[in-house]
């Protein structure tokens, strides 16, 4: 008998589009219906996304995706990750006499690369023009969206920032002094006003589709968006979480110099899979070591929501997580040992060490040549107090649960497409949220956050310096079965997003559920490891489990020596997924919790 779900599994054969709003959702969806492909609809869902959930994500925010293409049979990953401006060095922030980038704020700020992300996507692999793509978000700016409660309550714990050292933000968000009404129509009239701008720029270059989506990025990159960017963060000196004001380190030649890229996927096979994700410059990998590690363990032989399952699963991400500290970071300026780490060997090595109890230790493995940065890595969490300690609210990137108690905080959100061709895509746009950095009044929307993930200590795999990419948890995922593309899934959530992941993968491919039960079955994960985002706390051997998993087995999973805390059911993850069988047949799938993700398909 099929397991009640929250929803239905979506079928159909046309195409279909999921995301964590519903209105990004159905303007994929149109994309479609206009003769557009999976590329169109991705990019015109993510444009509405910044207009929906603008505490979750802007239209100055960076992006990865992971996708296939039906034409050149590749499977690519499209970085989109802004890299640290020329000035942004450890020297820099050292002589403001800040130990750790803030969380927000102008000195946080790298190159924003989504919109030149979106840009090439659409150039490359898009059938649309600018116009049909942007239209729906340029539509919900100016004529207005109803607003999310869950906006509005962000905005109202922000009421005393907006009225006073951010009066930018304020002027947009606090329209009449007021917070928005959850539910009531509100508009962003400066925000459609720069996007309109791009969109008059682009088809004064003529009627080419590629040449008006160069125009456009141009514009962004090397015109007056840039320019815009440029004199708010000289002109500016902006309060952030250190507690003082600090003028911006992004330039307009900064913006001019960078460009999105394409690169070869990182990847691992897994029981008949073979699972892509980003290079070790995002969190994308930790899935992969997962994977390996967990592939001597019998997971089919445990129940899915059992605390065995658990258990295993949560020590195997705690190994995983205390290499991407160890090793991680971006390959243009540090040896990643990647295949070493991806390797048979390594995982049977590092399996060996998950026991019967819970372990309350990082322990990363230690790779010949390597010994002295694990040591300066394990030394430097000592001395900064992150190898153990509450949490506290904060502002950076947080888990969803606790993003609901702390109003100043960010997180993300998700797209998969698949179309009638065959193409398919995952992608996870995140940052330049309404809490990051004042409104930039001339463009409507704020920079981003990302450097705080950078760390201002030499010699570590994710030390600061001009031009690196930040070392970003935005980790959408796309998986083959026997050789053929089938699944394209993703989640917002910081570092949660490759645990909420790899629960529903492991349900999908151990139990048989379709993606609506692996969804909707209780979720966990850990936050054991040193987090990536300001002031980078972590908790050994603490697990968050939705209550709805039972009272025997939180019982079980304390006596194995972790420290539970319990989240109500229907608030852990914001998981969708997209799926195509050998036989055509399409499916989609999105998270009940919190009332907003949903799929959509034909």
């Amino acid at each position: 008998m099929p397991m009640f779900t929250t929803r239905p599994e979506i079928l159909g054969t046309f195409g279909v589009v999921t995301s964590t709003h519903w209105l990004a959702t159905a303007s994929g969806m149109a994309m479609l219906e206009k003769g557009g492909n999976a590329f169109d609809a991705c990019a015109a869902a993510a444009f509405v996304l910044q207009v929906v959930e603008p505490h979750l994500v802007g239209p100055g925010g960076d992006m990865p995706a992971v996708f296939y293409s039906a034409e050149t049979k590749k499977v690519e990953v499209l970085c989109a990750q802004g890299t640290a401006p020329q000035a942004a060095t450890i020297q820099a922030y050292k002589a403001l006499g800040l130990d750790m980038i803030p969380g927000d704020g102008l000195l946080a700020t790298v190159v924003p690369g989504a919109f030149g992300g979106w840009m090439a996507l659409l150039r490359d692999h898009g059938r649309l023009k600018l116009r049909e793509v942007l239209e729906p978000a340029i539509g919900y700016f100016e004529n207005g969206h109803p607003m999310l409660p869950r906006v509005s309550d962000t905005i109202a714990g922000l009421t005393e920032l907006f009225g006073g050292d951010w009066p930018t933000s304020g002027a947009v968000y606090l329209p009449g002094g007021n917070v928005p009404e959850n539910r009531e129509l509100f508009r962003n009239p400066a925000a459609a006003e720069t996007y309109k701008r791009i969109l008059a720029e682009a088809e004064a270059a003529g009627s080419d589709r590629q040449e008006q989506i160069q125009a456009a990025h141009d514009a962004w990159y090397k015109g007056f968006v840039a320019e815009a960017m440029d004199a708010f963060c000289r002109g500016e000196a902006v309060l952030d979480s250190s507690g003082r004001r600090h003028k911006g380190l992004l330039t307009a030649d900064d913006m001019a110099r960078w460009q999105p890229r394409y690169e070869a996927p990182a990847s691992a096979t897994y029981h008949g899979w073979e699972v892509f994700k980003t290079g070790p410059w995002g969190q994308g990998p930790v899935f992969l070591q997962t994977l390996k590690i967990l592939e001597g363990i019998d997971l089919a032989g445990m129940g899915p929501a059992s605390p065995d399952y658990v258990h295993h699963v949560v020590e195997a991400m705690k190994l995983a997580f205390a290499d991407r500290e160890a090793y991680y970071g971006d390959p243009a300026f540090v040896k990643v040992p990647l295949a070493t780490l991806l390797s048979d060997d390594y995982a049977a090595g590092r399996r060996a060490l998950i026991g019967g109890q819970a372990s309350h230790e990082l322990r990363p493995g230690m790779i010949a040549g390597y010994e002295r940065q694990v040591e300066k890595m394990l030394g430097n969490l000592r001395i900064a107090g992150q190898n153990g300690g509450p949490a506290s609210a904060t502002v950076g990137e947080p888990t969803l649960a606790s993003m609901v108690a702390a109003s100043r905080r960010g997180d993300t959100v998700h797209i998969d497409v698949i179309d009638r061709w065959g193409n398919m895509i995952a992608a996870t746009p995140s940052g330049g949220w309404l809490q990051s950095s004042p409104v930039i009044p001339e463009l409507g929307f704020p920079l981003n956050s990302r450097a705080q993930s950078f760390y201002l200590q030499e010699g570590l795999p994710s030390s600061l310096a001009p031009g690196k990419r930040p070392r970003t948890t935005l980790t959408p995922s796309l998986a083959f079965e026997n050789g053929e593309p089938r699944l394209a899934f993703g989640t917002p959530g910081g570092d949660q997003q490759e645990q909420w992941q790899l629960g529903m993968f492991l349900r999908r491919v151990h139990h048989g559920l379709n993606l609506q039960e692996a969804i909707d079955l209780p979720l966990f994960h850990t936050q054991h490891f040193p987090s990536s985002f300001y002031p980078r706390e972590a908790r050994p051997g603490q697990i968050t489990v939705e209550e709805s998993l039972g009272e025997a087995a939180l019982a079980e999973l304390v006596r194995r020596g972790h420290t539970v805390e319990r989240a109500p059911a229907w608030t852990v993850g914001r998981l969708t997924a997209a799926e195509r069988s050998a036989n055509g047949l399409l499916r989609a799938a999105a998270t009940p919790r919190l009332m907003q993700a949903y799929a959509a398909g034909r």
